[in-house]
């Protein structure tokens, strides 16, 4: 699985902080929504198309929090 994005909501801790992710394999993307850091909760959507996904995340980016894009680290290899 590749990891294509990944958005923060620019706060620490682990009851503010949340992250959006999107990733692929193959011909199917997925999305997945975290809360609290990396011991947080986290929900999993899945998609058919690139676009599906984006307006999955561009749901999920929508309200208050300011959203920073970071990149993403290259594969190991």
């Amino acid at each position: 699985m590749e990891q294509r994005k990944h958005w923060w909501n620019g706060k620490w801790g682990r009851l503010a902080r949340k992250d959006v992710y999107l990733r692929t394999n193959g011909d199917q993307w997925y999305v997945e929504q975290r809360a609290g850091g990396s011991d947080g909760t986290s929900h999993f959507f899945e998609f058919d198309s690139e676009d599906a996904a984006l307006d999955m995340v561009r749901a999920l980016l929508n309200g208050p929090d300011e959203w920073r894009e970071l990149s993403v680290r290259p594969p190991s290899r």
